[in-house]
């Protein structure tokens, strides 16, 4: 028992130590592509981000939003044109993890604790 109680403390030590990747000023700007599902389908948004602005290309359709940094790796992104109230609300996104041209995000309607995630590739 004394040795599992060891290994286990061991184990835990260890994996605390870890710390993943975070480069986030490497992704503040640049043309990216992300991938996720809509109604069980898999689709593509490409979206491109200056420091201030992002625009979307999304079925044949632009948006324009602005973004507020909140700091290196969290930002708020806002509809410049919303066609609806849904998209009116801001969102909130924070990048979790990078690799290489890859960031994993997190991201929410600001002010709601529903979170989804989704994974981003840098393409210029």
């Amino acid at each position: 028992m004394r040795n599992i109680m060891i290994l286990l403390l061991t184990v835990l030590l260890m994996s605390s130590c870890y710390e993943q990747e975070r480069n986030c000023s490497k992704f503040k700007t640049g043309t990216f592509e992300f991938e996720s599902f809509l109604d069980g389908e898999l689709v593509k948004t490409r979206f491109t981000r200056t420091d201030s602005i992002e625009i979307d290309y999304f079925k044949g359709e632009t948006d324009t939003s602005s973004i507020r940094w909140i700091n290196d790796c969290e930002y708020i992104i806002k509809n410049l044109y919303p066609k609806s109230r849904e998209e009116e609300k801001p969102l909130h996104i924070k990048i979790l993890t990078t690799k290489d041209n890859t960031y994993t995000f997190e991201y929410g309607l600001v002010g709601e604790t529903r979170k989804e995630r989704g994974t981003a590739i840098k393409v210029e």
